[in-house]
């Protein structure tokens, strides 16, 4: 069985109790970094084998990984927080267990994006998730995409870009676009902050931000809103 075991975006008491049982019950660990993970599993007195999987490895190590679950193994994977394959490793892993016919489970848990949509106050009936963005290329022809979807979009952000990305986000959607942006989800400073996209640049210049960012932007509006 490979399980898919969501860690803490921030508070570790969000860690659900079956997290906790599965992670406790097989015989390894995958984690995107040990160090980051060690902690998670001290506090919760967890002694499974960890071993490292990340961005830069797994497509080496999934086809092992594969070959040890299909001998028998139990294996949960993590990633240093948040559901695994959601902007983590994982997606390698999962599509090669899927198709060697390997049991797999994804448990219920924290991603970041969740809360901070719900928090945002705008539509999120339907909305689409972007993730991060290129750094470089093909970053401005992503930007365009977003700027025409009708769905509320989501984008995740570090703090030393977000003025620029803000930036960015107002040239191609329009400064009076509705936006948030979330940062330190479930830990002790959690923020939300919203307004027009011109309102978020104006503050966190003058506030610069820290911790890990959730940007939230409404949808393009359709004719007749615009008139309405």
């Amino acid at each position: 069985m490979l399980y898919l075991v969501p860690t803490p975006v921030g508070n570790l008491q969000d860690m659900t109790f079956r997290a906790i049982e599965v992670l406790k019950s097989v015989d390894l660990i995958l984690a995107e970094d040990t160090r980051t993970s060690g902690v998670l599993l001290q506090h919760y007195d967890i002694h499974t084998p960890l071993k490292s999987h990340h961005k830069f490895n797994e497509h080496e190590t999934s086809a092992d990984i594969v070959e040890r679950l299909k001998a028998g193994a139990n294996i949960a994977l993590i990633s240093d927080a948040g559901t695994p394959a959601i902007s983590d490793p994982g997606f390698f892993l999962v599509r090669a267990a899927a198709e060697a016919d390997i049991e797999i489970q994804c448990l219920p848990g924290a991603t970041a994006f969740v809360p901070a949509l719900v928090d945002s106050g705008l539509p999120n009936n339907h909305f689409y998730f972007e993730g991060f963005l290129p750094q470089k290329k093909g970053r401005q022809t992503r930007l365009q995409y977003l700027a025409e979807k009708d769905e509320t979009f989501i984008i995740y952000e570090s703090p030393f870009r977000l003025v620029k990305t803000l930036e960015q986000l107002a040239q191609v959607c329009g400064p009076e676009r509705k936006a948030s942006v979330s940062r330190e989800i479930s830990k002790v400073h959690e923020q939300t902050v919203r307004g027009t996209l011109a309102e978020l640049i104006a503050h966190f210049k003058q506030t610069p931000p820290k911790g890990e960012i959730v940007i939230i932007v409404e949808g393009r509006k359709t004719k007749v809103e615009r008139d309405e």
